[in-house]
């Protein structure tokens, strides 16, 4: 079977992408997500990726966030909107980053569970991991997981689990799209 590195933006989409993939892959949960503020949230996100990796069985490595270097870049897209300019840059750079993980740890594919939310655009996460695993030698698994009625089993299955479900997507920025949420309390 073949060795697939599955980047996880947090443990509820998690959820239906280890149900689907797990028949046909091996597969790796590799958390990797700098966007993440503030700190208390990604440290939540991520015991909460860690945790459900090790009660389903699955192998789970957490990238290094380099929040400040992911913070450099995206930035100066501050302005733009949700699924506009700043978070297709947030997405390529998270998918370059498992790409260039999937090659250094001789994986055969990799995969995200971006593609569970119905707020992201599957098309350019599509084209940009294929992009990026062809710059870097590996297969990317255009697997939209939130088909097939993907986004609502993950709801059941993060019910099922008690899992923590976030009411944004990571960023400072973000949260601003987020009744009740503050981005001043974030550290600028």
């Amino acid at each position: 079977m073949e060795r697939l590195l599955l980047h996880i933006c947090c443990a509820p989409d998690s959820t239906v992408a280890f149900e689907r993939l797990k028949e046909r892959f091996i597969v790796t949960g590799f958390f990797y997500n700098p966007n993440i503020e503030p700190q208390t949230e990604y440290d939540l996100r991520e015991a909460e990726a860690r945790m459900f990796s090790t009660l389903s069985g699955f192998e789970y490595l957490e990238g290094e966030p380099r929040h400040d270097e992911w913070l450099g870049f995206a930035e100066p897209f501050s302005t733009e909107p949700e699924r506009g300019e700043r978070c297709r840059i947030c997405i390529a750079h998270r998918l370059e980053v498992v790409a260039k993980k999937t090659a250094e740890l001789g994986f055969d594919v990799f995969a995200t569970t971006l593609t569970v939310s119905p707020h992201k655009d599957v098309v350019y996460i599509h084209s940009t991991g294929r992009s990026f695993g062809e710059k870097h030698g590996v297969l990317y698994l255009p697997e939209t997981l939130r088909s097939k009625d993907g986004f609502r089993r993950s709801v059941e299955l993060s019910q099922e689990y008690g899992l923590y479900r976030q009411n944004y997507c990571g960023c400072r920025w973000s949260m601003t799209n987020v009744s009740g949420l503050n981005h001043s309390a974030v550290k600028q």
